[in-house]
């Protein structure tokens, strides 16, 4: 492994992508402690609370995916987080509106237009969630802003709507002249900068006897086993076999060689989960308006994470979204009429309907362990609260994001090792893309 990390700078072109995406990724964190005008980062700090640490609301939620800015009131409040549902909803009507569909299919052209409309669609939707947080603050969060109006107002949105242009912009300048996928390590980045500061609370806690040494330990080796397990779950594949039928062009023969479809184990990643918590945490969001109101207070009870109903609906919509999003973007028929233009088949089944069948129920085999342990991995913060007292959230969306990311970005840089005659970061093997 050392010997690894040291040829990494042995390769010029490389070192000069780690460092400027390490460069771009200080840009970013700095950025984020600077501050909107007109707002009282210490009131909304106060509200936000426990919320931000345990996802215990939408803002808490979305304050863990945009890395505690929110709740620092800093100019990058709204994170990369309207870029990220903007392409979502692309990808979904992408299956639905033959618009969007034929532009998939137009190639580098058609992806161009596709990233055009995102962009479009980034904007309008960081305008619609400033103008959302900003109109909260000011009348949700007491002394959040000193000196409402609508100067505060106009301000703010332009301020954070031209944070996530920026964002957006560093993230595509990772991707360009860096080494990963930069809009995925901004959310990377953001959500494990949470890390360090909930390792030192955990030993102070320990230090001060609010937490048990073994415990401590314990909770140490269920994190390393946790995340071994997200990454074998991330990495499994089902790999269907596919024969290739010779043809002869000329005097060229073609075809004839062996592949394979490679079908992942969780198509959805973390999709399924961000999905479940939006829809859980919006009644208990919209019930912190109605704090009189017993009807209300029973809501925020029934669906408070730890409840029997809180989890059962949410391990239910995990596995729901799987096959859904599994659904959208997994498309048999089509896969199954490209084998077949090419001569392509696979061994025992005949090509055409037989064999889209044949992947659609392997696709439905698979989703369910997949989709179940992703379940369990959301549910482990909860567990870890309880059980441990753990000062930081542990698990769920934030340490799938965290795996998928770190396996992306080690795969690119073996590639540019093995590409140069260097050993990659395993001996036997290498690491496999997640994208299969």
């Amino acid at each position: 492994m050392l010997k690894s990390i040291s040829n990494i700078f042995k390769i010029p072109d490389l070192k000069k992508k780690i460092l400027f995406t390490g460069f771009i990724l200080v840009i970013y964190r700095l950025g984020s402690f600077i501050p909107i005008p007109g707002i009282n980062a210490t009131a909304l700090e106060q509200f936000l609370g426990a919320a931000s640490k345990s996802g215990g609301n939408l803002f808490g939620m979305f304050d863990l995916f945009v890395g505690g800015n929110l709740g620092r009131a800093s100019v990058f409040a709204l994170g990369i987080m309207p870029y990220i549902t903007t392409s979502i909803v692309i990808q979904l009507l992408g299956g639905v509106i033959p618009f969007f569909e034929r532009l998939k299919k137009e190639g580098a052209e058609g992806q161009k237009k596709i990233t055009q409309y995102t962009r479009y669609g980034t904007v309008f939707i960081s305008a619609f969630n400033a103008i959302g947080i900003t109109m909260f603050l000011q009348s949700g969060v007491e002394g959040a802003v000193p000196h409402p109006g609508p100067l505060f107002i106009f301000t703010s949105v332009i301020t954070m709507v031209t944070g996530v242009m920026f964002i957006m912009w560093l993230g595509e300048q990772i991707t360009e002249h860096g080494i990963g996928n930069g809009i995925s390590l901004i959310i990377f980045a953001g959500i494990i900068a949470r890390y360090p500061q909930g390792f030192i609370k955990m030993f102070q806690m320990v230090r001060a006897g609010a937490m048990d040494i073994f415990v401590a330990a314990l909770v140490l080796v269920v994190m390393v086993a946790v995340t071994a397990a997200v990454v074998l779950v991330t990495e499994g594949l089902r790999k269907i076999p596919v024969q290739y039928a010779k043809r002869i062009v000329g005097r060229k023969v073609y075809g004839g060689q062996s592949t394979f479809i490679p079908l992942k184990v969780n198509t959805a990643g973390v999709i399924p989960i961000i999905f479940a918590q939006a829809i859980l945490m919006f009644p208990r969001t919209i019930a912190t308006f109605f704090k009189d109101s017993d009807f209300m207070n029973g809501v925020v009870h029934i669906l408070s994470p730890g409840a029997w109903l809180y989890t059962f609906l949410y391990v239910g919509l995990i596995v729901f979204f799987a096959y859904f999003y599994t659904a959208m973007v997994m498309n048999p028929i089509e896969m199954a009429e490209n084998m077949k233009k090419y001569g392509g088949f696979i061994p025992g089944r005949k090509p055409g309907k037989k064999t889209s069948d044949y992947i659609n129920g392997v696709l439905v085999r698979i989703t369910l362990p997949g989709a179940l342990f992703f379940a369990f991995v959301a549910i482990i913060p909860e567990f870890m609260s309880s059980w441990a007292n753990l000062p930081f959230y542990f698990g769920g969306t934030g340490l799938i994001i965290i795996v998928g990311v770190a396996l992306d970005t080690l795969q690119q840089i073996e590639s540019h090792l093995v590409m140069r005659h260097y050993e990659g970061f395993m001996k036997k093997g290498k690491l496999r893309s997640r994208r299969g």
